[in-house]
């Protein structure tokens, strides 16, 4: 029987993909664990891995397509001892040039959904809670559920962000629980409220008329720049953003930094680590979160999220936007492993090879302008982050010091607090354990 390859989830919130390439050719032999197909989020370029085996027998979806939705039918496996050229494509899939359309003229009615209607014709279980969400679930666990008769809405995931795995399929298979009722017809999922709408601003065309024709280059948004402008938009609409700024002295934190990185052993012929003074403000923001643990926290509507840990976001730029990739548990990291990281997500980052959960969550974020020469500046919050650190530039500047000038070192930094979560002094207490660290930074060895 053929096996249809479908649009996978690669985040618990991914409604849609653009299939960048396709790294087989109809006619190719599979085998479980080859790699399909590159597929492009708004972050990052993941792989599409083969849970099954046999014949390429037929691309659905032609690498290049943009916004392919999850679970929308993108390929055709022949199985053992069938006919690859006599497989049809099959038509549960619509074309793509109507995909998007439809979507959209069908977002408000309850009834079923395209990745509902796919997964209907593959043949698989019912994947939809009472709610209508989707279980979050890798390709091989759904593969295991069909085999075993198990209805994912029912089985608790142990993955990265509650994902659903091979283990939680055996744990599920192992305590008879989780078996779906073939004869009973799934319940129709209620329709979501739709999100209140966003302000709106002057029309394309509005704006295009306030410039003289031929005198710009119309760039159209991708994904990326689409789903920074969206969520920024809404961090300033919805989260009353608070600023606290103070001024760090830096003379003794560069004075270890370039103590630590003459002591760095070496590695393959060059040092094991090179520390930047980013490097230790990252340590220093955890070491304040753990100081002052009612500021590391997540504000929902129904409560308060209090982190145990204190991972740490940085924000990253790279060609068409920025990504945070995330230093967990930070805190009780050396400075060596914080630097030795950083390196390599920001060098991955570039390259859009990042993993989801290394981007992803995260219960505060730095951004430093420094290296631009940028004094001060204000960040916006990332939700679910409840605060965020801006760090200006290092300089010399004059000070007083037991009632005389001197020269000192001195970067401004800038915390942003969500206000519903971190008040005004709570926020200025997290400050003042940063300076602390920031300038007794030998309290970061210990």
């Amino acid at each position: 029987m053929p096996v249809n390859i479908l649009m996978p989830a690669l985040s618990p919130t991914m409604e849609k993909g653009n299939l960048a390439k396709w790294l087989k050719k109809e006619g190719d032999a599979i085998k479980s664990g080859d790699i399909l197909a590159e597929i492009e989020t708004d972050k990052a370029t993941m792989e599409v891995e083969a849970v099954d085996e046999g014949i390429l027998a037929r691309i659905v979806v032609p690498e290049g397509t943009a916004d392919v939705a999850v679970n929308e039918i993108i390929g055709v496996i022949a199985g053992e001892g069938e006919d690859a050229k006599s497989v049809a494509a099959p038509s549960a899939a619509p074309a793509k040039s109507e995909a998007a359309p439809k979507a959209e003229a069908k977002a408000a009615e309850p009834a079923p959904t395209a990745p509902a209607a796919a997964q209907a014709a593959a043949g698989q279980p019912a994947t939809h809670g009472a709610d209508g969400s989707r279980p979050f679930a890798s390709p091989l666990a759904r593969r295991l559920a069909k085999d075993a008769g198990l209805d994912l809405a029912k089985v608790q995931g142990s993955g990265p962000h509650g994902r659903i795995v091979e283990r939680d399929i055996e744990t599920a298979k192992a305590g008879g629980g989780a078996k779906a009722a073939p004869a009973a017809a799934p319940a129709a999922a209620a329709p979501r409220p739709a999100p209140a709408p966003l302000a709106a601003g002057p029309s394309d065309e509005a704006v295009k008329k306030l410039f003289e024709p031929g005198s710009y280059e119309e760039i159209p948004h991708d994904g990326m720049r689409k789903t920074i402008a969206r969520r920024l938009t809404e961090a300033k609409q919805t989260i009353p953003h608070f600023y606290v700024t103070v001024d760090c002295e830096l003379d003794a934190l560069l004075k270890l930094r370039a103590e630590l990185n003459a002591a760095a052993p070496e590695k393959d012929g060059k040092p094991a680590y090179k520390l930047s003074v980013n490097d230790m403000v990252i340590k220093a923001l955890a070491l304040a979160l753990r100081a002052v643990p009612d500021a590391n926290v997540s504000w929902t509507d129904g409560a308060m999220l209090k982190h145990k840990h204190a991972d740490v976001g940085v924000a990253v730029s790279i060609p068409g936007g920025l990504i945070t990739p995330i230093i967990r548990d930070a805190c009780h990291k050396p400075l060596s492993q914080i630097s030795n990281e950083m390196k390599d997500m920001a060098a991955r980052a570039k390259t859009r090879k990042l993993k989801p959960e290394e981007y992803q969550g995260g219960t505060s974020a730095v951004s430093n302008l420094g290296m631009f020469g940028v004094k001060d500046f204000a960040a916006v919050i990332n939700p679910p982050h409840a605060t965020i650190l801006a760090v200006g530039a290092g300089e010399q500047r004059a000070v007083v010091k037991n009632g005389a000038l001197a020269i000192a070192t001195i970067m401004s930094v800038t915390l942003s607090t969500d206000h519903r979560a971190v008040d005004g002094a709570l926020g200025a207490e997290l400050l003042q354990a940063f300076k602390g660290y920031v300038e007794k930074p030998m309290a970061m060895l210990v």
